[in-house]
């Protein structure tokens, strides 16, 4: 979970009507290619797929969704592969853009390689899962339909564009880093790599639920009972990357989480920069705990996985840019992305 302080965002307005010309808008700086904002139904199962998907340059649609129409951000691969990355954003996530796409250089990064990033916008506090209902306590009008939506609806649509169902890779920050070993997890015919950065891999542990339902009330305001239920919903035991790494063998695993000390990219100015430094610091030692507990975990039923614990580094994006780094070769090799 993300919970350093951001400027908050107000509840993501559903569009209007099922479709919407497509708008060309300037070359964004620093960006690659063209950004090409188009309305997009999601299509029906067993639709027309093309057979390569475009060869690089960056664009954004609204594919349908349980949810209503939902902005996804994508660099495609340089030479039309058919591998993809989803890249999911932390427990602030935003409304207007995937933090990947400006609080770090990852387009830069896969500038060159046969990989298409895939950015979905929004799902703030919504761990990407499906909830039982709205948030009963920020007046939230849908009820959240991530897993579905990035299993089912955005690979649907994918398909379209050339990218193929089955050889992806999901890699997350925070809350998008337990996330994506629970999507992986339950859906491996869609996922070859999976990684987390900064994860929360334990939820079973003693506080972790009171604490997560203290950070969604403070990100939105979110209800914890509404996505999951009670602490003895069984959904809590499902989504808990401890109860089911079992599952996780045969996948190709990154995982990471840093000490908490302040690193190189800390440089607190002010009391907002010294309270968002000692934020961060305390959120990353409790991730560093859980995914050194993790580990043991994977050690004990014998799956393989690359973990990368920094001596320094606090719950912050540079740091998690600097993972993404890491942890590239691990992905174009899983994926065949060279």
């Amino acid at each position: 979970m993300r919970f350093v302080p951001r400027l908050r965002q107000g509840l993501r307005r559903r569009l209007l009507g099922t479709a919407a010309a497509a708008l060309v808008l300037p070359v964004a700086a620093g960006l690659v290619g063209t950004t090409t904002t188009a309305a997009v139904a999601a299509p029906a199962q067993g639709a027309p797929v093309s057979h390569r998907a475009p060869a690089g340059g960056f664009e954004e649609v609204f594919v349908e969704s349980d949810m209503g129409p939902i902005k996804v951000q994508i660099q495609w691969a340089a030479r039309g592969g058919d591998a993809a990355l989803y890249m999911l954003d932390g427990l602030r996530a935003r409304d207007d853009a995937n933090a990947w796409t400006f609080e770090t250089n990852a387009l830069q990064q896969f500038a060159n390689d046969n990989v298409s990033l895939i950015m979905p916008v929004g799902g703030q506090s919504s761990f990407y899962t499906d909830w039982y209902a709205p948030s009963n306590l920020n007046g939230q009008d849908i009820t959240y339909k991530w897993e579905t939506f990035l299993t089912e609806q955005l690979p649907d649509y994918l398909a379209t564009r050339g990218v193929s169902r089955n050889n992806n890779g999901i890699l997350g920050l925070s809350m998008g880093g337990s996330a994506a070993l629970t999507l992986a997890a339950y859906h491996r015919d869609q996922f070859k790599f999976a990684s987390s950065l900064s994860g929360y891999l334990n939820l079973s542990a003693p506080g972790m639920r009171e604490a997560i339902r203290v950070a969604m009330l403070d990100a939105g305001r979110f209800n914890v009972d509404s996505m999951w239920g009670p602490p003895w919903s069984p959904a809590w035991l499902r989504n808990d990357p401890f109860v089911f790494a079992p599952k996780l063998e045969g996948l190709s695993l990154y995982i990471s989480a840093a000490s908490g000390l302040p690193g190189e990219h800390d440089n607190p100015q002010g009391f907002v920069g010294y309270y968002n430094t000692a934020n961060g610091m305390a959120l990353e030692a409790l991730s560093l705990a859980q995914t050194r507990a993790f580990q043991i975990k994977l050690a004990t039923l014998g799956i393989p996985a690359t973990f990368d614990f920094p001596a320094r580094g606090t719950h912050a994006w540079k740091y998690w840019e600097d993972q993404l780094w890491k942890a590239r070769p691990q992905i174009l090799e899983a994926l065949n992305g060279f």
